[in-house]
């Protein structure tokens, strides 16, 4: 195998926008004084998570849900391999990051809306804290990722964090992206722009 371009730049922004918006969120959660800027954080998590539903179903090979969601047997097997270190190696996601991708996903959505109710003083007391479970849970997500990511890089000998700054991972040849999706990237920020705004205002 060879390194070949197999993350697209709407994949990558989208992935390290959520990673410093979600920081930014957690760290400001407290604070009166930083509320807006928790706001803004908060809303740009959501907006990608939302385009990224968009291109898990129209973009890239690699960032299709249909190539790496895969059902709970697959994601549990793979965990297994890979605490015996012996896991298959995928091109993409593997089975288990699926999962944690979707979860994620999910969350992200569920507590930025929650939070945008909140924000608005909507719903009372029982959103907020909607809201502050919502964001637990995605940390504790995170955390799972993080540690799946860490055994992964090692199992692989494949640096996966540096992967998803460059695109390029281990692979087969007919397997590589042939575009790195510069339209689309520049789509996912004016998108994020426009909802941060309305959801902000």
């Amino acid at each position: 195998m060879n390194k070949i371009l197999v993350w697209d730049l709407p994949v990558r922004l989208g992935h390290w926008l959520m990673v410093a918006g979600f920081a930014l969120a957690w760290v400001t959660g407290e604070s009166e004084r930083w509320r807006l800027v928790h706001v803004f954080a908060g809303s740009t998590v959501m907006a990608v998570a939302a385009y990224r539903l968009l291109w898990g179903l129209i973009g890239s090979r690699h960032a299709r849900f249909a190539d790496f969601v895969r059902g709970p047997v697959q994601a549990l097997g793979y965990l297994r391999q890979l605490l015996h270190r012996s896991p298959p190696h995928y091109t993409g996601h593997n089975p288990a990051a699926g999962w944690a991708i979707l979860l994620l996903l999910a969350l992200a959505l569920a507590s930025g809306a929650s939070g945008w109710a909140t924000y608005q003083e909507l719903g009372g007391d029982w959103i907020e804290e909607a809201h502050e479970l919502f964001a637990g849970l995605m940390l504790i997500i995170v955390g799972v990722h993080l540690l799946g990511v860490l055994l992964g890089s090692v199992a692989h000998r494949e640096n996966l964090v540096w992967s998803m700054v460059t695109g390029r991972k281990q692979g087969r040849p007919e397997e590589a992206l042939t575009r790195p999706g510069l339209l689309a990237a520049l789509s996912m920020l004016a998108w994020t722009g426009l909802a941060v705004w309305w959801l902000a205002r």
